[in-house]
């Protein structure tokens, strides 16, 4: 099957080599025009990128009348290369689309598979980051540096978050050879303590080639008032002053213009879109009108268990799944049956399902619009969509009984259904709310498998449904691949589809091999039932782990319930106990044959071993939240005092010094105008846990906004009078402190401490706080000083951008961590053999 278009009969070619890339003759130079004039193209072999610098073939004499000028030719992908739509949604478990027997209406899936193919074996890395750098790279996520998300960067090669330079993106490959690139939604492959505006940029989208980058930074953000929202590397603001500004849809509408730019500008430019919408990554955030239109439609009535048998009858039906698949359990021991719940239960879960499937609706429908505008520029037949359902499955990070606020249920606190009905029912989904669902919801989701995000062991986690279309070469319209693939043979299939060669140089430097193998062989139907090319592939995340080969999978038991973020940590991950699964006679992981089949078992895990040797998994760590606050470069490392004189704002969560668990003190120096000052002085966080330093009406407060669930006010009886002035917040913490973390303990963080609020030397408020957050603020919100980005610590004092009034001369921020004495250190390490 030759998949490059067919040359025009008017194109010069030059044959540099004659070496073979997949079934294409990738290393074919052709040359379109007449080289020299300036409507000249060139292919490149694509070996080395970008291309030296081209030889001068005119003539220079001393007067330009007796010169010739040359203009070497522009760099070109082959006439009629394809377009390429990569698409990928977050947090979507297998069965959650209508495509893959869901019962959530996803037409525009529906449309790519019908147009193409739909890829039932294919499958992720179990979380975020790690699965994005994969499928950017062609390399497996612990070869490029991302063995888990960019929060929880530890110092080994595996997982320091830095895409190193010998292994170039497909957006650099593409780029030097020609296409336009962008980037459209979530990065979270960027360091986070490399996304301020200091940089360096290499690890940004731009720097990692693509041309244009609209979208946030981290791993989700609200889609209400989005931050920090980039443009490129510029932070923009959109949603100010704009009520009904949601990101979803103003991410299609930016997307559509792009495309619409490059058609207009150059119609015979092929480009590359790579389009990640932040859907359905919590927190949810659907608009009112599909809230409605799914709520309307009563899909959750009966439940979470009579949602996986409907599910799986559909996916039978449809032969998304093998008539011979079993359902796996319903898990009693984790997960309430639906019939045990009360009445407040089921009304709570149901509107914390109704919205998830809102925003996968709503996700999906601006998706639609996305395809539907390269079908009205007429160049849908030769465009290659790659729709991804989820970069990993269903995700528990709801809690048990879902949470109003993910920040909340990341530092381990829980808010109570009965407060949830009370407090949040109504509002779940708008800009007031922050949520996440219950963690059954998610393993309904992804039926027939069992388990969730971030278990890489059991197919729950890392199963996604796929569908890729490209009219003009596809032919078999509907059909559907059962061959086990894996995130990285993207890369790989879109250089064969493309007829691009992977470059063995890319700025000077040579490259790693691509680890993935191109799918492209399933574009033809006469390949319907041929045996994989992906023959062995580990995984890993966060000490659980597998190994697939050859229709086997070794995986360690679940050890770590993917919901316990906070709890106790497994000190012997590299010795957990393994299963054994026949994927050929057990296609969901059903029947554990381990003990059947001892020396399998032994190959298997073996196998293991070599592979996570070979691409730098090791050492193997099953800490979760604790790596959030794991000491790491930043701007911040090794610093114990920041200084700001006048506004600036804009320091993203990463980047910015912590208040968390340790003491320490605020001061500013202002300038209060005639008739009383107002506005922020410093802030972190927002409306879902943050802290702020203000005026307000003159007089200085301070309010710690714990997770949405109560807020701790200092506050100065007297205003300010006109005129220079020193406040300052002094707070003494009564924890350990980090150093804790050392141990994997959380009996050091989020403790009391008491706060003075000083003005001009004097005491005006004094309180103390009996618990702190412990190990995250809102992340999708900046430090701010002299005005506040995002969202407001209290709505109800000011709303933003709530500018200083006066004059900031000096805001100084003096931390001072608890020093743990020997001790200590030995008191703590008895209590950790205790506690695990």
């Amino acid at each position: 099957m030759n998949l490059k278009p067919a040359k025009s009969k008017s194109t010069l070619v030059v044959v540099l080599a004659a070496t073979s890339f997949f079934s294409v003759t990738a290393s074919a130079q052709t040359i379109t025009g007449t080289p020299g004039l300036p409507s000249a193209t060139t292919t490149i072999n694509g070996l080395q990128i970008p291309v030296p610098p081209p030889e001068f073939k005119g003539k220079i004499e001393r007067n330009a009348t007796a010169s010739e000028p040359y203009w070497a030719p522009q760099i070109a992908p082959a006439k009629g290369s394809p377009n390429v739509l990569l698409i990928m949604t977050d947090d979507t478990g297998y069965g959650t689309p209508s495509t893959f027997g869901g019962v959530i209406p996803t037409p525009a899936l529906d449309r790519v598979a019908a147009m193409g193919v739909s890829f039932t074996n294919f499958n992720s890395t179990a979380l975020c980051s790690p699965t994005r750098a994969a499928l950017i790279t062609g390399r497996n996520h612990h070869s490029v540096g991302f063995g888990v998300i960019a929060e929880q960067a530890t110092g080994y090669p595996g997982y320091n978050s830095i895409i190193a330079d010998d292994k170039a993106t497909v957006g650099t490959i593409l780029k030097d050879n020609g296409y336009r690139t962008s980037w459209f939604g979530k990065n979270h492959n960027t360091p986070a303590f490399q996304v301020s505006q200091n940089g360096p940029f290499d690890q940004w989208p731009i720097g990692m080639g693509f041309e244009y980058f609209y979208g946030f930074m981290g791993g989700d953000t609200s889609q209400w008032t989005p931050g920090p929202l980039m443009r490129n590397t510029t932070p923009i603001y959109p949603y100010v002053g704009d009520t009904d500004y949601n990101l979803i849809t103003a991410m299609a509408d930016e997307a559509i213009d792009y495309m619409n730019r490059i058609n207009t500008l150059a119609p015979e430019q092929p480009f590359f879109v790579y389009y990640v919408p932040g859907g359905v990554h919590a927190p949810h955030h659907p608009t009112k009108e599909w809230i409605d239109k799914i709520s309307d439609m009563h899909l959750f009535d009966k439940g979470w268990n009579e949602l996986r048998a409907t599910i799986f009858a559909n996916q039978k039906k449809l032969g998304v799944i093998p008539q011979h698949a079993e359902l796996t359990p319903w898990p009693k021991d984790l997960l309430k049956p639906w019939d045990t719940l009360t009445d407040d239960e089921k009304k709570m879960f149901i509107r914390q399902v109704d919205v998830f499937a809102a925003y996968v609706a709503y996700t999906d429908h601006e998706i639609g619009r996305v395809i539907q505008a390269v079908d009205d520029m007429g160049k849908l037949d030769n465009t290659i969509v790659m729709y991804i359902s989820g970069d990993n499955g269903g995700s528990a990070e709801g809690t048990l009984i879902g949470t109003p606020n993910e920040v909340a249920a990341f530092n381990g606190v829980n808010v109570p259904i009965k407060d949830q009905l009370a407090e949040f029912y109504d509002e779940w989904g708008s800009n007031e709310t922050n949520p996440h669902m219950t963690v059954a919801w998610s393993w309904a989701f992804d039926t027939p498998f069992s388990w969730t995000k971030q278990v890489a062991s059991h197919f729950g986690g890392i199963r996604q449904g796929m569908a890729i279309a490209w009219p003009d070469v596809i032919k078999d319209k509907g059909g559907i691949r059962h061959q086990f693939h894996h995130v990285i043979d993207i890369v790989p299939t879109i250089l064969e589809a493309t007829g691009i060669t992977p470059p063995a140089v890319v700025n000077g430097v040579p490259q790693s091999p691509i680890e993935g193998v191109s799918m492209a062989y399933l574009f033809d139907a006469a390949n319907t039932d041929a045996p994989s090319t992906h023959h062995t592939q580990y995984f890993e995340m966060m000490g659980d782990h597998a190994i697939y080969h050859d229709g086997w999978i070794g995986s360690t038991k679940v050890v770590r319930p993917p919901w316990e973020i906070t709890g106790p940590v497994n000190q012997d991950p590299a010795g957990t106990p393994w299963e054994l699964y026949d994927l050929n006679k057990d296609w969901t992981q059903a029947h554990d044959v381990a003990a059947e089949n001892p020396e399998k078992l032994k190959e298997m895990q073996a196998l293991f071993w070599k592979e996570a040797e070979k691409y730098q998994v090791l050492p193997l760590d099953a800490s979760v939240a604790t790596r959030l606050v794991t000491p790491r470069p930043s701007l911040t490392a090794g610093r114990d005092e920041f200084v700001w004189k006048g506004t600036f704002t804009g320091t993203p969560n990463g980047d910015a010094p912590s208040v968390l668990n340790t003491s320490y003190t605020i001061t500013a120096e202002v300038d209060v105008p005639e008739g009383g000052g107002d506005g922020m002085i410093l802030t972190q966080g927002g409306r879902f846990g943050g802290y702020g330093f203000y005026l307000l009406k003159g007089k200085p407060v301070v309010t710690w906004n714990l997770l949405d669930l109560e807020r701790i006010r200092w506050e100065g009886a007297d205003a300010l009078s006109a005129g220079k002035h020193t406040v300052e917040f002094d707070f003494k913490y009564d924890g350990l402190g980090m150093g804790t973390l050392a141990y994997n303990s959380m009996s050091g963080i989020g403790r009391s401490g008491t706060g003075e609020l000083k003005v001009d030397g004097k005491v005006v408020a004094t309180q103390k706080m009996e618990k702190t957050i412990p190990l995250i603020l809102q992340w999708d919100e900046n430090l701010d000083v002299g005005a506040d980005t995002g969202t407001g610590v209290d709505d109800k004092d000011y709303q933003t951008p709530f500018a200083f009034t006066g004059t900031l001369e000096k805001v100084t921020l003096k931390v001072a961590p608890p020093v743990l004495t020997e001790a200590d250190k030995t008191k703590l390490k008895e209590a950790m053999v205790t506690k695990d």
